[in-house]
């Protein structure tokens, strides 16, 4: 199952009693969808790579602009104009080399979510709109995926895992709504703090190899909500609408 290299490599997580070498396994063999190679996206790949997540799928369709630098921190100067889902795949095959990373530099709609998230065992969605989002909650519904959804702004973070095709679970769209237009916070009008996406999307990673493993208290259909100006934090129940035109029965 693992090289000489490969137990080496993941020794400080094997010993970990809540994880061990039947954790590792489900972790080699997972499939992670990372939507967004942004703020969110690239501490997401750098962890899971890392942790030794099988297969990371990173969809972005953007190129790495200087502004974006101060906390997307897979890229540097020298990636400017790149396609950030072929560079953060380049640094997750860096990171470790026992993984497959691939890029796909498209973004995400209704008419292709489907064939993007195909496989995946899990998604992560760090992207920032949402028709994007609603559009990947649809599929991972249909699918039986399970959607963990990250979000920033100024100096706020919040995460949520998703199971709504369970009966006693919500959706994405239950706490949202379904309008694809609906106006979500915007980085360039209110800024974010740099070091604030790396808090998400680390906090991402440990939820993402939680709900793989099967470690701990699952996030299920529960939002952690961060607010660091103040140091704050809260987890908060998401209930399930009957009437989400996504996932009632």
């Amino acid at each position: 199952m693992f090289s000489d290299a490969e137990l080496d490599r993941y020794a400080r997580h094997i010993i970990l009693p809540q994880i061990g070498g039947a954790g590792q396994a489900r972790l080699k063999a997972a499939h992670v969808a990372v939507v967004g190679a942004g703020g969110i996206g690239c501490p997401v790949v750098q962890y899971l790579a890392a942790a030794g997540v099988g297969r990371l799928t990173i969809i972005d369709d953007d190129q790495v602009e200087l502004s974006n630098l101060h906390r997307q921190i897979l890229f540097a100067d020298t990636d400017i104009g790149a396609c950030k889902a072929e560079v953060a795949a380049a640094a997750a095959r860096r990171i470790n080399p026992h993984i497959e990373a691939v890029p796909v530099a498209a973004r995400i709609a209704a008419d292709n979510a489907d064939a993007l998230l195909a496989g995946a065992t899990l998604v992560i969605d760090g992207c920032d709109n949402f028709a994007t989002r609603l559009a990947v909650n649809a599929v991972c519904v249909a699918g039986r995926i399970t959607l963990l959804s990250a979000a920033i702004g100024a100096f706020d973070a919040q995460i949520a895992s998703f199971e709504g095709w369970r009966m006693d679970q919500p959706c994405y769209a239950c706490l949202v709504g379904s309008d694809p237009a609906r106006e979500g916070v915007n980085c360039a009008e209110v800024g974010v703090l740099g070091a604030l996406a790396g808090h998400a999307g680390t906090l991402a990673a440990v939820e993402a190899i939680r709900a793989i493993t099967g470690f701990g208290r699952p996030l299920t259909g529960h939002m952690v909500i961060n607010d660091l100006l103040d140091r704050r934090w809260r987890e908060v129940r998401i209930a399930k609408d009957p009437e989400c035109a996504t996932c009632r029965k």
